[in-house]
């Protein structure tokens, strides 16, 4: 089976969500191994940290 090709990440063509995403997941030291290995490197500890601060952030913003 033949590897994935990795594309690069455009900042700039991100949804806001996904901007969100990769904010906390920079936030948490945990950019650098996505940006690697890609999201399915993480554990379901850590993306769902990812998840519940993301929808913490959503409330936040809602809430201005």
């Amino acid at each position: 089976m033949a590897a994935k090709k990795s594309k690069p990440i455009k900042l700039e063509e991100l949804t806001q969500e996904e901007k969100l995403k990769y904010e906390i997941a920079e936030e948490l030291g945990l950019l650098d191994r996505v940006m690697t290995d890609g999201w399915k490197s993480l554990s379901s500890k850590e993306t769902g940290r990812i998840g519940g601060l993301m929808t913490k952030k959503k409330k936040e913003m809602n809430n201005d």
